[in-house]
Order: structure tokens, then sequence, then C-alpha cells
């Protein structure tokens, strides 16, 4: 493992998210713990300090999970990361704070009771990285907003020792976004956590917004470097083009050195839900292996031949209040391929499960509220229907 270092703390290279950890099937977002110990205690042993959650990772229990992982080791020998969940909040006054999204019907709370949950749940005094979860152009209003006292009041805890490094996670449409942001907030944050891979690079402006943090001289931590998983499975005719190159390597080591090479990165997260992956990736970053000129202009017309997809990436956000049960992300990868791999005969929704039916969703739009990507859900839908009936 090789490191990098945010504000002078020395950080592996590659980081552990736990927003994919293995579940048991059956059982919704139900963490299969014992399975994600063998992932957490691999990670350890091999070198990974830093270990990303939040507050509504695996419908809450994230970091209670991780607090339970980590508790066995030392608390100087891993750094922990977790995020303050105001993108899914909304100000009812008097300093109370009501949820909001896939956190609907979860108790009023305040800012102070959250972040101090976080703690009790992490078992931990403090965090050594904390952030803003999504400071995006629907919740910028929230995070800057003067009565809620969000951003004032985890000064005040960096300040007293409980956040150690303050940052924040975005998936800002816009790099002016993130950078009007920091210009406002100077000197506040030290990190910011962007979704970057190849494919994003044009598809969603990821090279904008890594000009604008370096431009701020801020360190960068990776997600989605892998997109969701879909970087890890190429199309043959694509995944010929790289093998012809790098005849061992696989797609998702491809995707890894890519990140690996973007100036200002530090940390590297990767969503490993089974052994083989974390594996094949602390293999990837035993050394830095970053991709030469020749490999970078290779993925970055494999992503061009890519702009057509629906830039999905897993994060079943957007499952978690659908009334029909959906397996929305599924369904996107089905169309995904069938539109652009000519794969329609592999796709049967009249043999697969009622969650698999496009032509079930009913167009109540609460999915594309609540998504990252700001995908037209009910859209892709209908699309894929249509081209079903065909």
């Amino acid at each position: 493992m090789f490191y990098r270092e945010i504000s002078g703390v020395k950080v592996s290279a590659l980081g552990m998210g736990n927003m994919r950890l293995p579940k048991i099937e059956g059982e919704g977002e139900k963490i299969n713990r014992a399975k994600a110990q063998e992932i957490i205690d691999y990670a350890m042993a091999h070198g990974i300090n830093y270990y990303d959650t939040a507050y509504r990772y695996h419908g809450g229990e994230s970091e209670r999970f991780l607090g339970d992982a980590l508790k066995k080791y030392p608390r100087d020998s891993y750094l922990l990361a977790s995020k303050f969940p105001g993108h899914m909040m909304e100000k009812k006054g008097n300093g109370v704070m009501g949820f909001t999204s896939m956190l609907k019907g979860h108790p009023d709370s305040t800012v102070d009771a959250v972040f101090h949950e976080q703690l009790e749940k992490c078992q931990v005094d403090y965090f050594d990285f904390y952030l803003l979860h999504n400071v995006n152009e629907k919740s910028l209003a929230l995070y800057e907003d003067q009565e809620a006292g969000i951003i004032d009041y985890l000064m005040e805890q960096k300040a007293l020792g409980k956040i150690r490094h303050l940052g924040f996670s975005t998936h800002a449409v816009s790099a002016k976004t993130i950078d009007d942001f920091l210009t406002r907030h100077e000197g506040v944050f030290e990190f910011v956590q962007i979704q970057l891979n190849y494919l994003d690079w044009k598809l969603q402006d990821a090279k904008g917004k890594v000009e604008v943090i370096t431009k701020h001289h801020l360190k960068i931590v990776v997600m989605e470097g892998v997109r969701g998983g879909r970087l890890a499975t190429l199309p043959d005719q694509q995944m010929e083009k790289l093998k012809a190159v790098r005849p061992d390597d696989s797609a998702a080591r491809w995707a890894l050195r890519w990140v690996q090479s973007v100036p200002g990165v530090a940390v590297v997260l990767s969503g490993m839900s089974t052994l083989e992956q974390i594996q094949e990736n602390v293999e990837t970053f035993g050394a830095p292996d970053p991709v030469n000129a020749q490999e970078n202009q290779l993925l970055l017309d494999l992503a061009d031949s890519m702009l057509s997809w629906v830039p999905c990436t897993a994060c079943r956000y957007c499952t978690e209040g659908c009334p029909m049960e959906l397996e929305i992300p599924k369904i996107i990868r089905a169309y995904n391929g069938v539109k652009n791999d000519d794969r329609m005969a592999r796709y049967n929704p009249d043999e697969s499960a009622p969650s698999m039916d496009p032509r079930r969703c009913i167009g109540c739009g609460q999915c594309t509220s609540i998504c990252p990507q700001n995908i037209a859900i009910p859209d892709v839908m209908k699309e894929f229907a249509g081209m079903l009936a065909h």
C-alpha cells in the first residue's frame, strides 16, 4: 500500500468505503456482519487506514457496524470519516431539524444531537475526517443558513478536537457551485470528496471540478472510481482494446489506475463488498502505477463511446422510496446494455421478477428528487418500456 497526505496526515491511497458492504440476501440493506468484518480485517492487515461512512448508509447501520468492526483495533491505527446529512434535512426553527427524502420519518433532531449520535454509533471520541454530505445546488441553502448554523457548529467541534479535519462531499452539477462555495468559506475546508472516473471526466465535468478544487489548494477524496461497478464490467469490444495493451489487467484495475493519475487525489474510496474485490484493489494500490499518456487517451476514447449511457452509479438512494419496489439501478443497467450493447435478446421483463419490470413504474418522481446524478428516472423507465414493446 502506498500513501499520500491530507493536511499532513498520512492516508492510504486506497480507502474503504462502507456504503456497499455485503448484505444478507432478501433482507434489504441489512449488513452481513461476518463477511463485512472479514473485509475490514483484510483492509487493516494490508495497510488501508482510511474508512468512510455516513449517517444514512445501509439504512443507518453502516456507522454502527464500523464502530463494532474497528473497536478491536487501536484508535490511532485507523482514520475514520463520516458525514453530516444536511442534504436530507430541513430547518424547522429554534434549532430543530427535520429529516427529508430517505430519512423522512426519523424523529426531529438538532445538529448537535445528530453529530453526537454519530460519535456514539462509531464508538469514538472524535472523527479524523468529517464532511458535509453532498453540498449541491439543492442543499446549499440549508448548509449556509445562519440560523441553522451547521458550518459554525462543526467549526466549534473542530476547535474542541472532536473533528480533526473538515471537508465536504459533493454531487454538484456545476464546478462553479463548488468554486463559489469554497470562495465564500475560504480556509474552512481541507479536502473535497467528488465523483471521479474516466467516464465522468467529461460526462459530469469532473475535469472542471478537479481544476476548481486544486485551484483552492485542497486535496481530493475520490468516490465512484469505478462508477458503482459499471466500469468494472465493459463490453467485449471495449475490453479487447484494453487487453491489447495490458492483457492481465481487469477493467476495474484500469479505472483505478486512471484515478491514481489525477493531480490532487489523496484517497480513492472503493465500496468493496467481497474479499475478491479488496484483494484485487489492494494489489492495484501496492505501488503507484498511474496510466501513461497513451493509456489515458485510450480510456478517454472509450468514455466518449459511453456518453449516451444513463449515468447511474447504483447508490440505491432511489430504491429506498420507490412505492413499486423497483430495482431501479439494475433496470437502468439493463437499459444501458440494451441501448448501447444491443443486448435486447438477453432482457425479457416477462421472465424476470416484478421488481425488474420498467413497465411497472408509475412516474411518481420520488426517485428523481433524491438521485445524486439528477437522472430523470421515470423518463428512462418509460423509454425502456417503449423499447421492450417493439
